[in-house]
């Protein structure tokens, strides 16, 4: 800035990004009082606006502040400057109330609890001691309890407590860390704890923390109300509690997230490098994949709670009511490693309201710990990994993410992506930013529907945009899709997207790419409804925003059953071995699987192709491999089979780096035959080699085919960036060998981060290619 020659200057600055529900406007109030400036902030429909008058030095440090120096939890995203004449302010600087007009301001993800919040906790000194909602301006509830914007305490569940005079003192005053503080409250005169069950006698606050330890050290399950839902707890060393929660919940073998009462216990049952334990302690606490760990005392995990897994989800407290189930100090011993999992039954979206938690959750839990909160928003935990050169792949985008907007490298116009039926999360975008909802879940019920249309009006109410046109998946059999087109209507235009475009539209905007040039995009999921009416799902595609063109693919193979099939892994590899011309030998574990009338109805269905539709589904022929392999014939959950292939193939300890082969046949597209793979591995395995060994080498030929193939389109097109992208590409294994043959091969390799690979990310590419493509994806 140029120094005016005399006198004060008055600047208005318009400050865009997360700056709501931060301490932004205190921060502001105390950095112009210690440079001693007048003016004014408040928060508007679009963020926060400031005037700030002084000596034109000091207005020079304020602004640099601001960008650059923000609050620990706010994003700055722009600032608009504008230079106003000087009005001889002089005063004390103001903090004003919030302009109500719509706005885009956004909205803070809710955050753990912070260590000061911690502290008087734990301090029986302190008025806030024990009290199960301590909060303040750098941590705390903000998505899950607005119900509006601009974010103020009138527009959030805590309208309904009015402060007590010492919390409106502290909310009042500039210097106190809860000064507009908007969940402010203290056991005077916040939300209740209740604890109740059939037989068990109601206890509130303390009393009924206290009753919810003994239940759970006495191998109970206790439905708990968090943030954005209820959990179902249960001592995680405790065989006979964990098999009942999976037994009730109709869990399968699916692994359950376990909490753990601190980092030190975490460290006791797994493995962390210095990146995880940043992931697992920082902010947004979400659920960390990590290596397990057996521990030489009793604080061993039950078998149950990870069956088969050489991995264990794990995340710490994160608001005070799981700290308090803990216990501080001096409180009675009681389980410190809890399963945690999300409140609902199989297939059903997360439970919210109380009521309906009395009635959904009855006959899973002993006992609920509620309180009177409402959750404005149903919001998950989220679930990432972290990769070995200690970057993070979020698996789940939840909680501690979502409203965050994210910075879109083309301008979008106002647009509803809805995502697709498994692992649905709609999305919002307008202009350059665009917000996902929180994950929903697998659409084929009723609840979850009705959750949809619930989280895209608060997405709308949150964000004030008002979509102009719907995107969604081509499969015409989604609900998604159907829920799309009654969404848009008569006055929407509805597009549909195909899938594995999506996913590589997903990635691209991730990664900032504006679409002038298109990838070379290595799709890879279960299922996916392709151009040609087939079940696609293991596409090389060459995409950009406006379009895609099919490179390569692997070759079809009947799924008998269609969907339904999916279920059943050792059929999958019998149609694998009948579309490859080799025999169902009586000696395959995928033959002895099946009764004899199983075999003999399968190969009628091959052979007259009943029932029977193509697909070139790179899951499915994971799914394939593992039944081939005798590591999975039936699948009791999503993925199974594929989680306990790569499973297998991380514990494979030979050194020989054997690739299985692929072959590759020129046509309309190439083609990737898996056949030469399974003949190759057959001829293995009847040699006696280990199934770890099998699963390992079956993943570097997939590796090297993915590699090969990449190197073809670029010779044809000059291409060299590659997205990897899909479902398939959460096996960290399969990722990590692609992306380093890759690079060795010189290209430029995206990975997903932030926004999951898996259908979970997959609006983010529909908005893209919807927004912004020619009318030709419209239905």
């Amino acid at each position: 800035m140029t120094a005016p020659a005399t006198g004060p200057v008055r600047r208005r600055l318009t400050v865009h990004g997360t700056v709501q529900g931060v301490g932004f406007r205190p921060y502001v109030h105390r950095l112009a009082g210690e440079l001693g400036l007048a003016g004014f902030v408040g928060n508007t429909g679009d963020g926060v606006l400031i005037e700030v008058e002084g000596p034109w030095q000091e207005v020079d440090r304020f602004c640099a502040a601001l960008a650059h120096r923000p609050p620990p939890l706010a994003t700055v995203t722009r600032v608009a400057h504008e230079e106003l004449p000087a009005a001889g302010e002089s005063g004390p600087f103001a903090i004003r109330s919030t302009d109500r007009a719509a706005g885009r301001a956004q909205l803070p993800p809710d955050t753990a609890t912070c260590a000061d919040c911690l502290r008087e906790l734990a301090d029986p000194d302190d008025r806030r001691h024990r009290h199960p909602f301590v909060t303040c301006t750098h941590c705390g509830p903000r998505f899950t309890i607005a119900t509006g914007m601009p974010y103020d305490r009138v527009a959030t569940t805590m309208a309904g407590f009015p402060m007590c005079p010492d919390c409106a003192r502290e909310y009042g005053d500039p210097a106190d860390r809860r000064f507009h503080a908007q969940p402010v409250a203290c056991p005077r005169c916040g939300p209740r704890l209740t604890l109740s069950g059939p037989g068990l006698r109601p206890a509130r606050d303390a009393d009924a923390l206290a009753a919810a330890r003994e239940l759970l050290a006495a191998g109970r399950i206790v439905a708990v109300k968090g943030l954005g839902g209820y959990h179902l707890a249960c001592d995680a060393t405790d065989p006979e509690a964990v098999a009942t929660l999976r037994a009730r919940k109709e869990r399968g073998g699916k692994a359950f997230a376990v909490m753990c009462a601190d980092l030190a216990t975490a460290e006791r049952i797994a493995v962390l490098s210095a990146a995880e334990r940043a992931a697992l302690t920082g902010p947004r606490r979400p659920i960390v994949l990590l290596r397990r760990r057996t521990p030489a005392d009793g604080l061993r995990p039950a078998d149950g709670v990870c069956p088969g897994s050489p991995h264990i989800g794990v995340l710490l407290p994160y608001t005070p009511v799981h700290t308090l189930l803990f216990g501080l100090p001096g409180d009675p011993p009681g389980p410190r490693v809890l399963v945690m999992t999300s409140g609902n039954r199989s297939g059903e979206p997360i439970v919210t309201d109380d009521a309906e938690a009395r009635s959904r959750l009855a006959g899973l839990a002993d006992a609920w710990l509620a309180h009177d909160r409402p959750i404005a928003s149903p919001c998950d935990d989220s679930l990432l990994r972290v990769r070995p050169d200690g970057t993070e792949q979020v698996l789940r985008r939840s909680r501690g993410y979502v409203p965050r907007a994210l910075r879109l490298p083309v301008e979008v116009r106002p647009a509803l992506a809805v995502g697709g039926d498994l692992k649905n999360v709609p999305c919002l975008g307008a202009g350059d930013l665009a917000w996902f909802g929180p994950h929903i879940g697998d659409m084929g019920d009723l609840s979850t529907l009705e959750a949809a249309g619930r989280a895209e009006r608060q997405l709308v109410r949150l964000t004030n945009v008002t979509p102009e046109l719907v995107a969604a998946d081509r499969h015409p059999g989604y609900h998604s899709t159907g829920w799309a087109r009654r969404r848009a209507g008569a006055r929407l235009p509805l597009r549909q997207v195909q899938h594995h475009h999506a996913h590589i539209a997903s990635a691209m905007a991730e990664h900032g790419l504006d679409g002038t040039t298109p990838v070379i995009g290595v799709a890879f999921d279960g299922t996916g409804y392709g151009d040609d009416g087939t079940v696609w799902g293991g596409e090389i595609l060459l995409a950009d925003y406006t379009g895609h063109r099919r490179f390569a693919h692997l070759a079809p193979a009947p799924l008998p059953g269609g969907d339904a099939g999916v279920a059943n892994p050792c059929r999958l590899a019998l149609s694998r071995l009948w579309a490859a011309g080799l025999p169902w030998a009586a000696d395959l574990p995928s033959v002895t699987a099946c009764s004899a009338s199983e075999l003999d109805l399968l190969k009628r269905q091959l052979e007259r192709q009943v029932a029977c539709v193509p697909t070139s589904s790179m899951g499915r022929l994971f799914d394939a491999v593992a039944s081939l392999v005798g590591l999975c014939h039936r699948a009791g959950y999503e993925a199974q089979a594929a989680l306990e292939l790569e499973a297998a193939a991380a514990r494979a300890r030979d050194a020989d780096a054997v690739a299985y082969p692929f072959g590759l046949t020129a046509g309309r597209a190439l083609v990737c035959d898996p056949a030469p793979m399974l003949r190759a591995l057959l001829a293995d395995r009847r040699r006696g080699t280990p199934a770890p060994v099998l699963a390992a080498r079956f993943h570097r030929g997939v590796a090297r085919a993915v590699t090969e193939i990449c190197r073809r389109a670029r010779g044809a097109t000059g291409l060299g960036t590659v997205a990897l992208t899909g479902g398939v590409f959460a096996n960290a294994l399969l990722e990590e060998k692609c992306s380093a043959l890759l690079r060795a091969d010189g290209f430029t390799v995206l990975r997903h981060g932030e926004v999951p690979p898996n259908d979970g990310g997959l609006a983010l590419g529909q908005l893209m290619v919807a927004a912004t493509a020619p009318h030709h994806e419209t239905e």
